[in-house]
């Protein structure tokens, strides 16, 4: 994608992030290059498993003809169960750049991913068009890309699920929520979770709920942008992708001043 062009001045504006605890800082260096400050809103953490059952069902899913990885969290915590560099007999493919760069962090090798980093963009790699008699690794958690495992059943693979992390609801700080609402406006609100999401608004405290949703929504996805107009919020920009570069560029686009005429 065209590097974003940071000459163009906006006013200061606040981003806030929904990333689990712990992963904010690529956001926050995308955001300090466009002129934002961040608040950190988790509303939940990545905690790895490491039980034998966990490892049993990813080595299943790893002999698979097809192998997904739904996410950096997914290969970060299977990496820490299984080596990942070494052989495996089926196509391994990610949802997007950031998983298939986790991937060769850990030296695997052959990874396909998408140019369209969401379920649909994964979906639509041709390995995956027909799976009959094939079994279909999914490294991933509970809860979230269902779509994945429901196309690849529909489209007759045997599914082997390997749940290798889980996310775990955390209350929203009340530091965070107290800068939020001293925070600089305007407020763009990063969606790369549709859980996420769920889980701000379900705990948000009543006064910042009607001012969230004046904020405007960078969304990763089309499927994204959609929840956010259904739950309320008015103003949504889709992003190229879920990358912290192209939320923080969609953004930092929809931000800048009309050219006087």
């Amino acid at each position: 994608m065209p590097a974003m062009n940071t000459e163009t001045k906006v006013a200061p504006w606040t981003l806030i992030s929904l990333r689990p605890r712990g992963q904010h800082a690529p956001l926050r260096r995308a955001a300090a290059a466009a002129g934002a400050r961040v608040i950190a809103l988790s509303p939940w953490a990545l905690q790895a498993c490491a039980d034998t059952a966990t490892r049993a069902a990813l080595e299943a899913a790893l002999a698979a003809e097809r192998v997904v990885f739904s996410s950096p969290a997914a290969v970060k915590a299977a990496a820490r169960l299984v080596d990942l560099a070494a052989p495996h007999p089926g196509q391994w493919l990610a949802v997007g750049a950031g998983t298939a760069a986790a991937l060769d962090r850990q030296g695997a090798q052959g990874i396909a991913a998408p140019a369209r980093m969401d379920s649909e963009g994964l979906l639509a790699l041709p390995a995956l068009a027909d799976l009959h008699g094939l079994r279909a690794g999914l490294v991933t958690a509970p809860g979230g890309r269902g779509v994945i495992a429901q196309t690849l059943e529909q489209r007759g693979a045997r599914l082997l699920r390997a749940n290798v992390y889980v996310r775990r609801a955390l209350p929203l700080a009340p530091r965070m929520l107290q800068r939020l609402r001293h925070a600089a406006t305007p407020w763009v609100l990063a969606l790369s979770s549709g859980e996420a999401l769920t889980l701000l608004l379900a705990q948000l405290p009543d006064d910042l709920q009607a001012p969230l949703r004046e904020a405007l929504v960078v969304a990763a996805s089309e499927r994204l942008a959609a929840q956010a107009r259904a739950v309320g919020f008015g103003q949504v920009q889709l992003a190229a992708g879920p990358l912290p570069s192209q939320l923080v560029a969609a953004a930092h686009a929809a931000l800048i001043p009309p050219a006087s005429s």
